[in-house]
């Protein structure tokens, strides 16, 4: 589904303990960028100044780069031996981020953390080039299942961890986990020799051209920028608003948020069972109406109940209109799709470092009603690029 140029086909069919060891793996590895979320307020009373509040965006920066720079690797590099280096380089990130003696240093470390936890869009192509054809939907489907379970179940262990034992303590522990996945790669992957082709700067160069070739792609990515920056704004700001005299919770309680957001998983089949059957395009709205409808749920029901259903609204929608757009953009040239996901991830992470960033000045400046405001205007603009789209093609 995501990629298999540059390789020669699989022998045979993809068994299901190997899917689901990839998709374990893919979700440990990305729930690396979201540890830092339920943790802020905790850092922010352990390091002097408030720079800390960058670590969401430095992290998904360095996601973003990483998505540019690493992801493309896979079709020059033997993939196997390419997940391996990535886990080892992760755990290292994780390393000096626990060590990390001040704001500035977590801050460098988190740009790395992010750069390294890439690995997991190595490892979600691999799974569709190594299934077998009559399967790929539904193995890349559970590998994906694996991967946005690491994003929701990310924040309930580090909130959990983070408030009884310590933030430093958290990125400790991903460094073992990032090890063991990368050793449990090394044992059961193949290995996947590329057939050659384009050369790294060639493959560089050509997402420019891709970029302006596909109209759709820009569509795609534009929107999930949107949708995503609405997301990591919330997440980005829910821990801080939790220890406000109106709630007076800690990271844990933030943290279990995670839980009642998993409920976007459930979204990738519906949504990819509905886009099959009726295209798409209107899943794609869809999501967008309903991560618009989680703000005003946001700010005018000002309650652990208001929160809970806001977070189910704002995953299920933004999960339904990413397998939706992701649809969309793998058809476009299958065999250019590592650089279609490279340009589609890559924009979907930089908005959600932007949303980071802007919700960081939206709470300084009006708090959580600013918060409010940024995510709803981010997602009445994906609304309405899709109702745009929608209405031209009509």
């Amino acid at each position: 589904m995501i990629l298999e140029e540059g390789m020669a086909a699989p022998a045979s069919g993809l068994q299901r303990g190997m899917t689901f060891a990839m998709a374990a793996a893919a979700g440990i590895a990305v729930a690396n960028i979201y540890y830092n979320q339920p943790m802020l307020g905790i850092m922010e009373r352990d390091l002097p100044g408030s720079a800390t509040s960058l670590v969401p965006t430095a992290t998904q920066l360095g996601y973003a780069a990483g998505l540019v720079l690493l992801v493309p690797l896979g079709d020059l590099v033997e993939r196997k031996r390419l997940i391996v280096i990535q886990f080892a380089a992760l755990a290292l990130a994780l390393a000096l981020a626990a060590l990390a003696p001040s704001a500035a240093f977590v801050i460098a470390a988190s740009l790395l953390v992010g750069v390294t936890a890439t690995v997991a869009q190595q490892i979600v192509p691999f799974a569709a080039h190594l299934s077998a054809p009559a399967r790929r939907g539904a193995t890349v489907g559970t590998v994906m299942a694996g991967l946005l379970c690491g994003i929701l179940l990310s924040r309930t262990l580090s909130g959990f961890v983070a408030t009884h034992a310590g933030w430093r303590e958290m990125f400790w522990l991903g460094v073992p986990l990032a090890l063991g996945a990368g050793a449990v790669m090394a044992v059961r992957l193949p290995r996947s020799e590329p057939a050659g082709g384009l050369s790294y700067p060639s493959l560089l160069r050509s997402l420019g051209s891709l970029w302006q070739e596909f109209g759709e792609l820009r569509k795609a990515a534009v929107i999930q920028a949107l949708l995503f920056a609405a997301f990591s704004a919330f997440w980005t700001i829910l821990a801080l608003q939790l220890q406000q005299p109106r709630y007076n919770l800690g990271a844990d309680v933030a943290g279990l948020f995670g839980i009642v957001g998993a409920v976007g998983v459930l979204a990738a089949p519906v949504a990819g069972r509905i886009a099959d059957r009726w295209g798409p395009h209107h899943v794609i709205l869809l999501g967008a109406v309903l991560t618009l409808a989680a703000w005003p749920v946001f700010g005018l029901w000002g309650s652990i109940a208001g929160l809970i259903v806001g977070v189910v609204l704002l995953d299920f929608g933004v999960q339904s209109a990413l397998v939706s757009n992701q649809h969309v953009v793998y058809a476009l040239r299958p065999e250019a799709r590592a650089r279609l996901n490279t340009i589609f991830m890559g924009a979907m992470f930089l908005g959600g470092a932007a949303g980071s960033a802007a919700a960081t000045w939206a709470w300084t400046a009006s708090g959580w009603t600013g918060v409010t405001v940024l995510g709803g205007g981010l997602s009445a603009a994906g609304v309405l690029i899709q109702l745009a789209s929608l209405h031209r093609e009509r």
